[in-house]
């Protein structure tokens, strides 16, 4: 079933009251046009009975009608309608006019009575007045009510008719200016159904009212939020096909020579390789997902006030066994009162791990002594600072900016260890999400490096 259209609804919404109200406005003025109407009727009929009875007068034989023929059809005249009288005596002996008229009488304590009565075949409206001047007698007047009626079909047309006129020519209208207004909507419709599922770019929003160019503005937002999350699975999946080719063709060629050997010894010394590829891999793979899911989740992230200094204690017991392995001093340094930062545990924890990751991978002294990393908090006037420093052979600036790249790895990278040139991006990315600001530097005294991250100090939470 076909739904109806928005301007048909709307036209159909906005007609429906205004036909119901002005239905009851209309009602209603009828009646009260037609009651005063009837009242204006009602008082000349009385006025005819008045005339009537002013002219009986007492007489030596009893009451008596003085009123000619002449003076008869003066005071009874109406062009349009016909009128009838009757006067009687209290013992309801008529004294002039027609004897078959007869109409309610008024009540005891009333002198005035209006009835609907029929008469020779004819409805008609009458009035009996009862009089004790000179003697009691009742006079009733009666006459047709073709003027009445007349005037109602009067009233209702030249009530209904205009304003129905006006209801149609309103109706027109709005169905034209409804119309113009939602005509931006089906070209919005047009230009989303014309175009190609790849054409993520902005649609054109040509609006008049607020509504509508919101509409438009939500979409394109939408559209926009669309490309950004195929843009990051692209890359997502340019960088797996990438990163992970090596490590998988290392596996490969290592299982492969490994099996054309027949010596225990070096089966073994294969598959020590092949298991520190497949931990480089996963640890590739940990990274492309991370970094994925960053740029999946910019509009996400809930940042909130916590304890800074208790998640790097944490992380560093994590990783002291990995820096005793490796040679390398693992230590902190910071103020002893507990350091509140806006940032988010999660990404916190991914920002430092990645940091010690390279630190301990790369912070290698040149000339063979032994490698330091140290995780220093510091508070500074825009914020709290956490800084990851070591000994290693460091970096200029030309360098540093450009090992901020995905994919790009130190020049001693060769040299200290395998990696996938992700650790960094990934943690400038989640800085951006926290709102903070990553940086790279040299290290105490220019040697080494010093990466760093400056948050929002916060107040403790409750």
């Amino acid at each position: 079933m076909s739904r109806a259209s928005l301007r048909t609804r709307l036209v159909r919404n906005v007609l429906l009251p205004l036909a119901i109200t002005w239905l009851l406005g209309t009602a209603l003025t009828v009646t009260v046009a037609y009651y005063f109407a009837q009242k204006a009727f009602d008082r000349a009929l009385l006025d005819d009975a008045y005339a009537l009875a002013s002219r009986v007068r007492a007489q030596p034989e009893g009451l008596a009608l003085e009123l000619s023929s002449r003076e008869m059809s003066t005071v009874l005249f109406d062009q349009t309608e016909s009128i009838y009288f009757v006067v009687r005596r209290e013992d309801g002996s008529v004294m002039a006019g027609h004897p078959g008229l007869r109409a309610e009488l008024p009540l005891s304590s009333a002198t005035i009575r209006f009835s609907e009565i029929f008469y020779q075949g004819r409805a008609l409206r009458a009035v009996s007045v009862r009089q004790e001047e000179p003697d009691d007698f009742v006079v009733t007047v009666a006459q047709t009510t073709r003027s009445r009626k007349a005037l109602l079909r009067d009233v209702l047309f030249y009530s209904v008719a205009p304003q129905l006129t006006l209801l149609i020519l309103l109706a027109v209208w709005l169905r034209g200016a409804i119309g113009q207004e939602v005509q931006p909507l089906s070209d919005l419709q047009s230009s989303v159904e014309r175009r190609d599922a790849r054409d993520l770019a902005p649609v054109p929003v040509y609006a008049a009212s607020r509504e509508i160019e919101q509409l438009g503005v939500a979409i394109n937002a939408l559209l926009e939020r669309l490309g950004h999350s195929l843009q990051a699975q692209r890359e997502f999946s340019g960088n797996v096909a990438h990163e992970l080719r090596t490590p998988l063709a290392g596996i490969r060629a290592l299982a492969e020579y490994g099996l054309a050997q027949g010596d225990p010894a070096v089966w073994r010394e294969q598959l020590q390789r092949i298991g520190v590829s497949e931990a480089r891999a996963s640890r590739l793979v940990e990274q492309l997902l991370a970094l994925a899911l960053a740029d999946e989740a910019e509009t996400g992230v809930k940042n909130e006030a916590l304890a800074l200094d208790e998640l790097v204690r944490e992380t560093v017991l994590r990783y002291l066994p990995r820096a005793d392995a490796a040679g390398v001093d693992l230590g902190v340094q910071g103020p002893d009162e507990p350091v509140w930062v806006i940032g988010n545990a999660a990404l916190l924890e991914g920002v430092l791990g990645n940091l010690l990751d390279n630190a301990l991978r790369y912070a290698r002294p040149l000339d063979g002594q032994s490698g330091s990393v140290t995780v220093e908090l510091a508070h500074e006037a825009e914020g709290v600072r956490l800084s990851v420093i070591d000994n290693g052979p460091g970096l200029d600036v030309a360098q540093r900016g450009h090992l901020l790249l995905r994919g790009v790895r130190g020049l001693h990278a060769e040299r200290l260890g395998p990696g996938a040139g992700l650790g960094l991006a990934i943690v400038r990315k989640f800085a951006d999400l926290m709102d903070g600001r990553f940086q790279l530097d040299e290290g105490p005294a220019g040697r080494g490096l010093r990466a760093s991250l400056l948050l929002r100090e916060s107040a403790p939470a409750a």
